[in-house]
């Protein structure tokens, strides 16, 4: 017996950016933390970005498990050799969908003051994406693969929008709006 079945992202998706509202609400009903109302725009739309960064790289997820689901084994889904195996439309695309998480992170928390942290934690970020991405390929049978490349690109594309961020903070009237937005 197999099952087979798709997880869309709405499923999950949605739920979690209720959770997230909800969360958001209650730290100013319990008055936790205030926010400003440019405050609240800001995590709200870094919210909306990382929904579709997740529709994007997890979903839908095909469930295939059972007899003859994945005759492929697990290992034949991951690219460990970087750069000589690239798909440059996917890499560059890989790079866009980064960007804006560069460019959030020093709205979002002081501390990403230079590039080495901001880099820091967007290849976390992309190394978590590429092991969840493998543990779903593993458990559920999912055909997503996991590449060295797609890290690499990730990280790339935090550190441009981090960087053009930093560019567009030495207009002072830039850094005075932006400052509206700091957490």
């Amino acid at each position: 017996m197999s099952i087979q079945y798709t997880i869309e992202s709405y499923y999950v998706l949605a739920p979690l950016f209720l959770i997230f509202l909800v969360t958001l609400l209650g730290l100013t009903k319990l008055k936790i933390k205030r926010f400003t109302a440019l405050q609240y725009t800001l995590l709200v739309t870094f919210g909306f970005y990382l929904l579709a960064v997740f529709h994007l790289v997890l979903f839908p997820i095909d469930v295939n498990i059972g007899l003859y689901a994945n005759q492929t084994p697990w290992y034949k889904h991951i690219n460990f050799i970087p750069i000589l195996t690239i798909d440059i439309k996917t890499f560059i695309l890989n790079i866009i969908m980064l960007v804006p998480l560069g460019m959030y992170l020093p709205l979002l928390n002081r501390k990403y003051d230079n590039t080495k942290k901001a880099a820091k934690l967007v290849l976390i970020l992309s190394l978590s994406i590429e092991v969840i991405q493998m543990v779903i390929g593993i458990t559920l049978g999912s055909s997503r693969s996991t590449d060295i490349n797609d890290i690499i690109a990730n990280t790339l594309g935090g550190v441009l929008g981090f960087l053009i961020m930093n560019k567009l903070m030495q207009a002072n009237a830039i850094q005075r709006f932006a400052a509206k937005f700091n957490l």
